[in-house]
């Protein structure tokens, strides 16, 4: 969707804010930059300024692997979206905006705020995420709807989060390839209904024009879409 370079609830800026978030050279620690070009303060900034350590984020994520399954692939039946493979920036974009409210999400915040992970733990397990492969089953949309989506999704969202749906982690848009088809269709209808509580203002005046179809056919085509850089494209649930 074509989102412009907005933080919800600030004025727009441009800050730069080296995050090491992706694998080193050595085990289990992050070295690779990525600059955010987004203002950003309080535990967002903090958690984003940490350097992400693989292996212990491994250990942080073992408390989410209930939910969102071993391999982080998701549960299609229960709209729990796929987190591995996704930018560490937006993941820790979205678990500070569910810890603080911004993004709706009771029974996550709730255990966040019930839980012992630190603000470290938070930048650890993004760190990890973001190294896994995406594997496992993504629940998928009607086939016959993906040439329509393909359309939709290059006319309206590709650029913002890319040609391929790869994302943009600087701006803190995820890649959308290989999502459950559930999810994306509960979170584009939350986005237009202005319940998520985080999406980007540019968002719903795009969605609004869009018959129910429409967000159907964008949802069946990005969960059907191999993630890029990631390996091979996700199992179909049978």
């Amino acid at each position: 969707m074509k989102i412009g370079i907005a933080e919800t609830r600030r004025p727009l800026a441009t800050l730069s804010l080296v995050l090491a978030m992706a694998l080193a050279s050595l085990p289990g620690t992050a070295a690779a930059q990525v600059t955010v070009f987004l203002p950003t303060e309080g535990d967002l900034q903090a958690t984003l300024a940490l350097p992400g350590d693989v292996r212990r984020g491994k250990d942080a994520y073992a408390e989410c692997q209930t939910c969102h399954r071993t391999d982080a692939s998701g549960r299609s039946a229960f709209n729990i979206p796929r987190l591995s493979g996704q930018h560490a920036s937006v993941i820790i974009k979205q678990l500070m905006d569910i810890r603080s409210g911004l993004r709706v999400n009771e029974d996550m915040r709730e255990y966040m705020h019930d839980s012992d992970l630190t603000l470290q733990d938070f930048a650890d397990m993004a760190a990890y995420l973001q190294s896994l492969p995406v594997e496992g089953k993504i629940g998928q949309g009607p086939p016959e709807l993906v040439p329509r989506g393909q359309a939709l999704y290059a006319s309206d969202c590709a650029g913002c989060h890319g040609e391929h749906a790869e994302g943009r982690p600087e701006l803190f848009f995820p890649m959308l390839a290989s999502q459950h088809y559930g999810y994306l269709l509960r979170e584009l209808d939350l986005i237009l209904s202005g319940e998520r509580g985080n999406s980007n203002p540019a968002m719903p005046p795009i969605l609004k024009n869009y018959a129910a179809e429409e967000k159907q056919a964008i949802a069946a085509y990005l969960a059907q879409l191999p993630a890029p850089g990631k390996g091979v494209a996700p199992e179909t649930p049978k």
